[in-house]
């Protein structure tokens, strides 16, 4: 069980994750279902989970976050952000109110079980499709598009081909958080639609292998960090380390259907106010900078508060 593996309490363990200890509680209850996926994350990594658990509570709590009622007088689509070929951001309609129905307490309970049992449960196989052309697999249509939650060989497909071109994941043939990321990221490098669904466009810059992900070490992140961060490098490294894993393709869904970008996981709104876009933001130098410009408006972290709010709450040792 990962909080007996923990062997702390839901308060401690939501000053560790920057929540508090009855919200944690709310959520392992199944009584409500966050709206930020770094809560989950965040409890999740304290608690020591395995990176297949992570990609499952990420595939449960993008189920149940979808699946929120939407009163039947004012109902209007949810259509998720678009991303252009020259990295703005299409225009979004309304947020999705806030109210669980009985279906997403189900999931709820689900990922509750998952978050205090360590229960994993990976989807089976999709459809069997038609034979894919010889040495396409996406052509096949079975895999007409590949997304979220599918586990079968359109996705293992997608992973060696991104693999092939430079992207680090591991090739399970499970389409999870880790997948989603690394979908979205070559997306906005490759130019086309960054929806994280792999449509026609994306298999097409798969096969063309143009698109090149290497990107810079952890190591040499932080020595970047620490080079523009004089102030307090420490902390800076820290916060980092916390927002993206010091990954600069990191990559993380917001409810309200905008995204956070790069190595200091930049909103889709500060990259507007710092006139940049997601593929500039995957540019760790450029990421950092910008995260600097952020900071020194108050010399302070406060637009990380879940990562600050962790690292000043941790117990020290």
């Amino acid at each position: 069980m990962l909080k007996d593996r923990s062997g702390r309490g839901y308060d401690r363990l939501g000053k560790e994750a920057g929540v508090s200890g009855s919200s944690l509680h709310r959520y392992c209850s199944g009584l409500s279902v966050p709206t930020d996926y770094r809560v989950v994350h965040a409890f999740a990594k304290v608690c020591g989970a395995s990176a297949e658990e992570l990609r499952e509570l990420h595939r449960l709590w993008a189920l149940a976050d979808t699946e929120r009622d939407v009163p039947a007088a004012t109902a209007e689509e949810i259509t998720p952000p678009e991303i252009t070929p020259d990295g703005t951001e299409k225009p979004r309609r309304s947020r999705m109110p806030e109210k669980l129905s009985s279906r997403v307490a189900v999931l709820a309970a689900v990922a509750a079980v998952v978050l205090v049992a360590g229960f994993v449960w990976l989807p089976g196989s999709g459809p069997a499709g038609e034979p894919a052309a010889k040495g396409k697999v996406l052509e096949s249509p079975a895999c007409a598009t590949v997304s979220m939650g599918e586990h079968d060989e359109c996705v293992r497909e997608v992973q060696n081909l991104l693999v092939r071109a430079k992207g680090r994941l591991a090739v399970d043939g499970d389409f999870g958080p880790e997948t989603l990321r690394r979908v979205t990221a070559f997306q906005v490098l490759a130019g086309v639609t960054a929806r994280g669904v792999v449509d026609e466009d994306t298999k097409k810059a798969l096969y063309a292998q143009k698109v090149s992900m290497t990107t810079w070490s952890p190591a040499e992140v932080t020595k970047r960090i620490r080079e523009v961060f004089v102030e307090d490098p420490d902390t800076a490294v820290a916060i980092a380390r916390c927002a993206s894993f010091l990954d600069p393709l990191w990559v993380l869904p917001n409810t309200n259907g905008s995204r956070n970008w790069g190595v200091f996981q930049i909103s889709d709104a500060r990259l507007r106010d710092l006139d940049g876009t997601p593929r500039r933001a995957f540019d760790p130098d450029w990421n950092i900078k910008a995260a600097h410009r952020l900071w020194s408006v108050r010399h302070d972290f406060h637009d990380w508060p879940s990562c600050e709010a962790a690292l000043k709450d941790t117990p020290k040792s």
